[in-house]
């Protein structure tokens, strides 16, 4: 009974702060989460595997299969702008605010230096091998993983690459710098997870068979306790950071594959997407899932969804996926009807 009454008082004074923390209904929370599709955008004609944000409030770039890379205004989606074509499929984009530039890694290992002042192909270096897998802006460089394991790090002026280390002989995926502790988290195929230093890219820790197959994502919470990642195991494994990245929690959270996990921007819930066609919408203190997003419930994906981004401004969720469209999601938690009254 003392539960009850304390999270009564917490969900008042919450309420009085015009605060919510995003919690499970099934915890005899007063909260659940109500999730509206504000936009579902076409244009590409391949499948698309990556989002950034622009350079403009509520813009977005997509690049896909079809080589394009296409800019889009989230209050107007009705129409793309394309701002620059490759000859290949592209598996991962970054914008670079700094220079007005975009660095484009595609699926033969090449990274395309776009200059968009004036949409032009400034260069293309091929490093990695197997596809360029995740692009990441960190401390003013731009770092690549790809394929036979290589993380490559960037003069985003010059566009060249500086230093490349070799991590394992699988296929390096997504990675994630904190800036709370100054390293990357590295998801591989050989199953592992490596932790570098982000000053000299020397190796802090491998977390050996972090799952049992490949991993696909990882992602520090905001606060940096947590590390979390996702594999093709479709396990979502949560990682102790003050206790020597001790494994916490572990579930099956997809049915396939987890290709990405996002925080919000509130830092209260995090997001899950997979090649099972689904997102899922979880609780960032307890891990406990809160909300599906799939196609029957909520006119979702029909085929994987390969990519998620956290839009700043208006706080949507984006996603892309396999089915060539771009949906936006906003995400907000709703005090449960019966409670508003009786308070």
């Amino acid at each position: 009974m003392s539960s009850f009454i304390n999270a009564f008082f917490e969900y008042i004074i919450m309420k009085k702060n015009k605060q919510f923390a995003v919690r499970s209904v099934t915890e005899k929370d007063f909260r659940s989460i109500y999730i509206r599709k504000k936009c579902h955008i076409t244009g590409h004609k391949a499948a698309i595997y990556a989002l950034d944000k622009a350079n403009e409030a509520n813009t977005i770039y997509s690049g896909g299969g079809d080589g394009l890379v296409v800019k889009w205004d989230l209050d107007r989606p009705e129409t793309g702008q394309v701002v620059a074509q490759v000859k290949s499929n592209i598996f991962s984009l970054k914008y670079i605010p700094t220079l007005h530039r975009l660095a484009i890694g595609n699926m033969f290992g090449g990274v395309h230096w776009i200059d968009l002042h004036t949409s032009k192909n400034i260069k293309n270096v091929q490093v990695h091998e197997k596809g360029v897998f995740d692009i990441q802006w960190i401390n003013g460089h731009i770092y690549t993983a790809g394929g036979q394991g290589k993380l490559t790090k960037w003069s985003a002026e010059d566009c060249r690459p500086l230093e490349t280390i070799q991590l394992s002989n699988k296929s390096l995926r997504r990675f994630h710098y904190s800036s709370i502790h100054n390293e990357i988290a590295i998801g591989s195929s050989d199953y592992s997870i490596y932790i570098l230093n982000a000053d000299d890219l020397s190796i802090k820790k491998v977390i050996k068979n972090a799952h049992n197959n490949s991993v696909f994502t990882v992602q520090y919470s905001p606060d940096g306790q947590f590390l979390m990642s996702g594999g093709r195991d479709a396990f979502l494994r949560v990682w102790d950071l003050s206790n020597n990245y001790e494994l916490i929690s572990e579930q099956p959270a997809h049915w396939f594959t987890i290709n990405q996990i996002v925080f919000s921007p509130d830092q209260t819930i995090f997001a899950t997407a997979s090649r099972d066609k689904s997102i899922k919408i979880w609780d960032a203190q307890t891990f406990k899932i809160l909300k599906v997003i799939e196609r029957v419930r909520s006119l979702a994906h029909t085929h994987s969804i390969n990519s998620l981004f956290w839009q700043n401004e208006n706080e949507w969720l984006i996603s892309c996926s396999d089915d060539r469209s771009i949906m936006g999601w906003d995400i907000m938690p709703t005090p449960d009807s019966k409670m508003e009254k009786q308070l």
